[in-house]
C-alpha cells in the first residue's frame, strides 16, 4: 500500500468512498452524494498545507484523509479538522491508522498547532482509532444533526502537535 497526495484524477474514487458515507452512514451529515464535479472542487481547494492524501494499492484508492481549515477566523489558523474515510470492505486493516498517522505529520510539517477531528454519532471504530493516535474526546454536540429519522450527536476531539 502507498500513501502519497491526491490528484484531481483521484476524484470519482473520492467521491465513492464519501457518498456511500453520504447516502447509507451516519458517519457525515451530508443527506446527498457529492456530484464528481463538487469532489473535484473541494480537491482543488485542498492544497499545500491544507491538503488530501491516498493510501492507494493496485491502482484502487481505498481511503483518503484531509486537513481542512478549522475557523476561517486569522486567530485559528494554526488549527485544522482532519476526516480520515476508508473503503467499507477494507475496515480493520490499518488503512485508517496509516492514513491518519500520515496526515498528523503534514500537518506538523506545515506549522499546525491542533487537530480537530469530529466523528459522527455511530463511529466508534473511529474514536478508537483517534484515541489510538493521540487524540482525546473533548466534548460532545448533541443533537446537532438529523439524518435517517433520527438525531445524531458528534465527538469532537483534539490532538495538540
Amino acid at each position: 500500500m502507498e500513501i502519497r497526495s491526491a490528484t484531481i484524477d483521484d476524484a470519482e474514487s473520492i467521491a465513492e468512498i464519501y457518498n456511500h458515507e453520504a447516502v447509507k452512514q451516519s458517519t457525515v451529515f451530508d443527506l446527498r452524494p457529492r456530484t464528481l464535479e463538487e469532489q473535484r472542487q473541494w480537491l482543488k481547494e485542498r492544497s499545500g498545507a491544507h491538503s488530501v492524501i491516498v493510501a492507494e494499492e493496485f491502482g484502487e484508492i481505498l481511503g483518503f484523509a484531509a486537513l481542512s481549515p478549522f475557523r476561517s477566523r486569522p486567530a485559528y489558523s494554526t488549527t485544522v479538522e482532519c476526516s480520515v474515510f476508508v473503503r467499507r470492505d477494507r475496515h480493520r486493516e490499518g488503512i485508517g491508522r496509516a492514513l491518519l498517522s500520515q496526515i498528523i505529520e503534514h500537518a506538523r510539517r506545515h506549522g499546525f498547532h491542533c487537530l480537530i477531528s469530529r466523528i459522527g454519532d455511530d463511529n466508534i471504530a473511529s474514536v478508537k482509532l483517534h484515541e489510538a493516535c493521540g487524540f482525546w474526546v473533548v466534548g460532545i454536540e448533541r443533537e446537532v444533526g438529523r439524518k435517517f429519522g433520527r438525531w445524531l450527536n458528534v465527538t469532537v476531539m483534539q490532538r495538540l502537535l
